[in-house]
């Protein structure tokens, strides 16, 4: 995991991640709580650990990701014991071949272990752990805590806690109400510390959830767009071999039991959601890794296979096939610098993660700590490299009526020193025309073209 995650994306971060490094910056290190300070639609809770890994070691891309590794690979371990505990040693050590390596696969962003994905699906995995193991109302009750904090990190970790719930009333309504009360404990403990950092809880809400649905929302997509999106994510893809173990499993017990629950309610999930990122099938994979470990298991018993040979099988085709970790790995003896120049003439080249890195160290090099600057679209990772505060809470274009109220509302209030618009042709496809003319109308008015880099001009206020 280590491999692929350091050896990709031209060693920068992200631009998700660098939307989460903003505002996690602007909390830790400037006091501008999130919502406040830049907004997207993840929890406070996750925005502390990018705030964290700027407050300690400054912009960088490694330490979400070493951390994110580090949960990931707990998730594994307890996988594997959950595994164990169902039925036996041999049972664990296959969870952990179908679990440790389809969280790597392609068709999972196997590559981008610092997402909120990694956080709420360990603690689920911990949550059923501890659900599963308690031999009394403690149990239960801790097991509704780690649930909490899944839900913390993020909303979909609902699903999950929904099977949970469902389940401990197969058990009684003492252990239900156990349950339940660790949850509520833990979103209450979670919304007080909210509280306490300043952060309005209603806007928590709103940008984590209510503002994500309906018109220019990331979920805002045709039906059609739906059922292609889904079609490739479920059955072009290395999903496919799970699938026949699942059916292996459904005739072996012939009753939905607790994993079948928790694989349909997180399906159900995905498809709710509806925006279908890759990276969302991680929520899916504990499951269907337990299920096929299952089933695998109780076939080796029933035939007396060799297991040995059946972990080569699923090794072999298990494996991740990426080869961006090892072009990245030659990058780092074969240097091929690319001339600024080749950026600034038609047809206009959008810059990669390495490019919008550098544009943001020049921004750095020649604006003031006090300036403001703004990046027209989607330029997060400039921004965040650039070390300076947008005169906008949506510096990375978001386009819900609210959003862009807000937008035109900061960008009179707070004048830019500096504004950075694209020249290639993403800007024209992503951004709605109205955005797009706003910011042409601005700059004609207030500023003067001061150059042109990475594909982007660039002008400064006029003094």
């Amino acid at each position: 995991q280590l491999l692929i995650t350091l050896l990709t994306n031209g060693f920068a971060l992200s631009q998700d991640e660098a939307m989460w490094h903003y505002i996690g910056r602007n909390w830790f290190r400037h006091g501008l709580v999130p919502y406040s300070g830049g907004v997207d639609n993840k929890s406070p809770l996750f925005f502390a650990v990018f705030g964290l890994s700027d407050l300690l070691f400054g912009v960088n891309y490694w330490f979400p990701r070493v951390l994110g590794t580090l949960c990931q690979s707990a998730g594994i371990y307890y996988i594997y014991k959950i595994a164990k505990q169902i039925a036996g040693p041999q049972a664990g050590v296959l969870a952990i071949s179908f679990y440790g390596l389809s969280v790597l696969w392609h068709c999972a962003d196997g590559r981008y272990i610092s997402y909120t994905e990694t956080y709420d699906v360990l603690f689920i995995i911990l949550s059923f752990y501890f659900f599963l193991s308690a031999q009394n109302k403690k149990g239960y009750f801790i097991s509704g805590l780690l649930a909490a904090l899944g839900l913390g990190f993020r909303l979909s970790a609902f699903f999950g806690i929904i099977a949970l719930f469902i389940v401990s009333l197969r058990k009684g309504v003492r252990y239900t109400l156990a349950f339940c009360c660790g949850l509520l404990a833990g979103i209450a403990s979670l919304a007080l510390i909210f509280v306490c950092a300043g952060i309005d809880l209603q806007q928590v809400l709103t940008y984590s959830l209510a503002d994500n649905f309906g018109s220019g929302s990331t979920t805002d997509h045709s039906f059609l767009w739906r059922m292609e999106q889904a079609f490739g994510m479920f059955f072009y893809s290395e999903m496919v071999l799970f699938y026949p173990l699942v059916l292996v499993y459904w005739f072996i017990r012939k009753r939905v039991d607790w994993l079948i629950l928790w694989l349909i309610l997180e399906f159900v999930g995905i498809n709710i959601v509806g925006n279908y990122a890759r990276i969302q099938l991680k929520d899916i994979l504990p499951a269907l890794s337990l299920i096929s470990a299952l089933a695998v298991a109780h076939l080796i018993n029933i035939y007396d296979i060799a297991i040995r040979r059946v972990l080569l099988v699923i090794w072999i085709c298990f494996f991740p096939k990426l080869l961006e970790p090892l072009v990245s790995f030659k990058k780092l003896f074969v240097k091929n610098p690319v001339k600024t120049e080749s950026y600034n003439h038609e047809p206009f080249t959008q810059p990669d993660e390495d490019g919008c890195k550098k544009l943001g160290q020049w921004i750095r090099s020649n604006t003031a700590v006090q300036e403001k600057v703004f990046v027209a679209g989607y330029g997060a990772a400039v921004q965040v490299y650039s070390e300076r505060i947008s005169s906008t809470i949506y510096f990375n274009a978001t386009q819900t009526q609210m959003a862009k109220e807000r937008f035109f509302k900061d960008m009179q209030l707070n004048k830019s020193e500096m504004i950075l618009v694209p020249l290639f042709t993403a800007y024209k496809q992503y951004i709605d025309a109205d955005m797009r003319a706003y910011v042409d109308r601005l700059v004609a008015k207030d500023y003067y073209f001061d150059s042109c880099r990475y594909s982007y001009n660039i002008y400064r206020i006029k003094k």
